[in-house]
């Protein structure tokens, strides 16, 4: 089964963008996952290839309308098609490692990137749309929001990384967040590397990274921290 992601934008030059470089570039090239983008203003009805209406209720900005993004949906996903539909949106639940994990782990997603003011509720609600958020700011539309999304999904997918090991550790894997890194030189403007980590006592050197990452963690995320501890006393 290979990973498709289907991009539902008004901007679909936008894409692969990023995704066409480094681990998910050579992935695309080797199929280990596919990617389209599609133009929601094909399935206008329109000669203006209209997408878009004014606000009900009133307010400044447009609309994206229901019946339209509702055709593009169906046109790129049958009613069969077992790929979760996802709209980015800064009210969405937030996107977390466990759900790009879950996402890696699936046939793909459809994405669909909002534009203007939003998308008319009845079209999320009848389409099943989960709406899905990269942080508590705005974007100009849903498009860096599904690139961003789909890197951390692509980086999962089983043959993308040579290393998985390296990616057990990395920051929300464990909880945590990473703890820090050094290599080459071991003097840097007088800033030696830690002795222990050139010690090569495994043991003491696993002891001092998960020390390091609970400190960081506790200072920098305390929301992190607390759901760390909390399920660690619940063990």
């Amino acid at each position: 089964m290979t990973f498709k992601a289907s991009i539902l934008t008004l901007y679909p030059e936008m894409f692969p963008g990023p995704l066409g470089h480094s681990l998910s570039g050579r992935a695309l090239e080797n199929g280990l996952w596919e990617l389209e983008a599609r133009q929601i203003r094909d399935v206008a009805t329109d000669k203006h290839r209209s997408v878009d209406d004014t606000p009900s209720g009133g307010g400044a900005g447009m609309v994206l309308r229901a019946d339209i993004l509702a055709k593009a949906i169906d046109t790129a996903a049958p009613a069969d098609d077992p790929r979760p539909r996802i709209l980015m949106s800064p009210r969405g639940r937030p996107l977390t490692q466990q759900r790009a994990h879950e996402l890696a782990e699936g046939p793909g997603a459809i994405i669909v990137c909002g534009r203007f003011e939003g998308v008319d509720q009845r079209v999320i609600d009848a389409r099943d749309l989960e709406e899905i958020s990269i942080g508590d700011y705005i974007l100009s539309g849903g498009e860096i929001g599904a690139i961003t999304m789909l890197d951390a999904v692509v980086r999962l997918i089983p043959g993308v990384m040579g290393n998985m090991e390296s990616a057990a550790t990395e920051s929300f894997e464990t909880g945590l967040l990473e703890h820090p890194q050094y290599t080459r030189p071991a003097d840097f403007e007088g800033h030696r590397i830690p002795d222990v980590l050139t010690s090569g006592n495994h043991k003491k050197i696993a002891e001092w990274q998960h020390g390091q990452a609970k400190d960081l963690t506790r200072e920098r995320r305390p929301d992190l921290w607390q759901r760390y501890i909390s399920k660690d006393s619940n063990d």
